[in-house]
C-alpha cells in the first residue's frame, strides 16, 4: 500500500505532462501555420524542443545524479515553465518566440528524463525492471495524451488556433501542481557510489549499438511529430479527424502498456528493439504512400504500439540495465539526447528542407530509410547481447534475456 502511494503521484505526474504534450506537440504546427509561418519557420520553431535536447537533460541528469534531488529539481522545471508560457499570449517576432520556446523547452524537456530516472528506481528491485509496474504507471501519460489531443482537435477545429496559450498555460499548470504532490524522496545510495564515471559504460559496443539503434529510430519518428499534422492537413483532413488519428495511435499505446508483462518476455528485449524498427519502416512507407487511404492510414498508426510503445519500454528497461545507481540520471538524459534531442534537429530541420524541395510525402520516405537504418543497428544490439549472455552462461551458468 505505501508502495503504490509513492507511485500514484507519478502517474498524476505522466498524465499531466502527456496531456500538455498531446495538444501542444501535435497542434504547434498548425497554431504556428495559424500565426502565418512558412514550412520552414514552422519546421525551425518545432525543432527548438529538440534542440533543447541537446543540453538541458544531461545538465539536469548530472545534477539529479550527484545531488540525489530529482523531485526539488522537478518543482523547480515545471513552476519556471509555467511562468514562461504566460509570455505566449504576446504577440512576439519569430526570433523573440523561438526564444520563449527556448526557455520554456529547456524547462519541460528535463522533466521526463528526471521522472523516469526516479520512478526506474522505484519499480526496480534487485537490479531487475519491473515491466508490469512501469506499464500501470506509463499508461496514464497515454491517457492524458489522448484526451487532449481529441479535445484540442475538436475545440481547434470549431473555434481556431487562437485559445493555443490559454491550453499551454491550464496543462502546465497541471503539471506544475502534480509535480509537486510528488513525495520528496532523495536516492540513496552508498558513499563510493558518489562519483561513477559513465565513460567505462559507453565504451561497450553494445551500449554504443544501443544509441545508434534508438537514434535513428527516432529521426524516422520525428516525421510524424513535427510534419504528420501538416501532411494530413494538406491531404484535406479536418482537425477533428486529424486529432482522431492521432488519438487512435495512443489507444493502441495504452493497450500495449496495460499488457506488455505478457508480451515482453516472448522476445528478448534486444529483439524488441529489432521488431519494433522493422514496423517503423512499414508505418512510414504505408504513410507516405497511401495517406489519402483512410484504411491503410488507421493501420499505420496502429503500428504505434510496436514503433512507440513497445520500443520506449525496452530502452528504458535496457538503460535501467546498463545505468544504475548514481549512472542513471545521466544515462536517462543521454537517451534523451541521443535519441530526441539530435534527431529531433536533425529531422525537423532536415524535413523542413525535404518537404519545401519535394512535398511532404518526401519527409516520409526519408524516414523509411532511417528506420531500415535503425533495423540494422538494432539487428547489431541483439547479436552484442546474445554474445555476452552466451559468455555469462558460459561462466557461471546465469540464464537471463537482455
Amino acid at each position: 500500500m505505501a508502495e503504490r502511494r509513492q507511485l500514484l503521484p507519478f502517474a498524476a505526474l505522466s498524465a499531466s505532462y502527456f496531456a500538455h504534450i498531446g495538444f501542444f506537440n501535435p497542434y504547434l504546427p498548425l497554431w504556428l501555420k495559424d500565426l502565418g509561418y512558412g514550412l520552414f519557420v514552422i519546421s525551425v520553431l518545432s525543432s527548438v524542443q529538440s534542440a533543447t535536447r541537446l543540453f538541458a537533460p544531461y545538465g539536469w541528469g548530472w545534477l539529479s545524479d550527484h545531488t540525489g534531488e530529482r523531485v526539488k529539481l522537478l518543482r523547480y522545471s515545471a513552476t519556471v515553465a509555467l511562468l514562461v508560457s504566460f509570455a505566449l499570449f504576446v504577440p512576439l517576432s519569430p526570433w523573440a518566440l523561438g526564444l520563449v520556446l527556448l526557455l520554456l523547452f529547456t524547462h519541460t524537456s528535463s522533466m521526463m528524463p528526471m521522472s523516469e530516472a526516479a520512478l526506474a528506481h522505484l519499480v526496480s528491485a534487485g537490479g531487475a525492471f519491473d515491466a508490469r509496474r512501469y506499464g500501470r504507471v506509463r499508461l496514464w501519460g497515454s491517457l492524458g495524451f489522448l484526451v487532449t489531443v481529441l479535445a484540442a482537435g475538436a475545440w481547434f477545429q470549431r473555434f481556431g488556433m487562437g485559445s493555443f496559450a490559454v491550453w499551454t498555460v491550464l496543462t502546465l499548470a497541471a503539471v506544475a501542481a502534480s509535480v509537486w504532490s510528488l513525495p520528496d524522496l532523495k536516492e540513496a545510495l552508498p558513499a563510493h557510489e558518489a562519483r561513477v564515471p559513465i565513460a567505462p559504460v559507453l565504451a561497450q559496443p553494445l551500449v554504443r549499438w544501443f544509441f545508434a539503434a534508438a537514434f535513428f529510430h527516432v529521426l524516422s519518428h520525428i516525421a510524424v511529430y513535427v510534419f504528420f499534422s501538416l501532411y494530413l492537413d494538406a491531404l484535406g483532413y479536418p482537425k477533428t479527424l486529424i486529432g482522431l488519428l492521432w488519438a487512435l495511435s495512443v489507444v493502441v499505446e495504452i493497450g500495449w502498456f496495460y499488457t506488455q508483462a505478457r508480451w515482453l518476455p516472448r522476445l528478448s528485449l534486444s529483439a524488441w528493439l529489432v521488431l519494433s524498427s522493422a514496423a517503423m519502416a512499414l508505418r512510414m512507407a504505408l504513410t507516405a504512400q497511401w495517406a489519402d487511404v483512410l484504411w491503410v492510414l488507421l493501420f499505420a498508426q496502429a503500428l504505434h504500439a510496436l514503433t512507440f510503445a513497445a520500443h520506449h519500454t525496452s530502452c528504458i528497461a535496457l538503460l535501467s540495465h546498463h545505468f544504475p545507481g548514481r549512472l542513471r540520471g545521466r544515462g536517462q538524459a543521454l537517451y534523451t539526447v541521443l535519441a530526441y534531442g539530435v534527431p529531433g534537429v536533425v529531422g525537423g530541420l532536415g524535413g523542413g528542407v525535404l518537404s519545401q524541395k519535394y512535398g511532404l510525402a518526401s519527409v516520409f520516405w526519408a524516414a523509411v530509410a532511417t528506420s531500415i537504418i535503425a533495423t540494422g543497428c538494432a539487428v547489431q544490439v541483439w547479436r552484442q547481447t546474445a554474445r555476452t549472455m552466451a559468455i555469462v552462461r558460459s561462466r557461471n551458468g546465469v540464464t537471463g534475456r537482455r
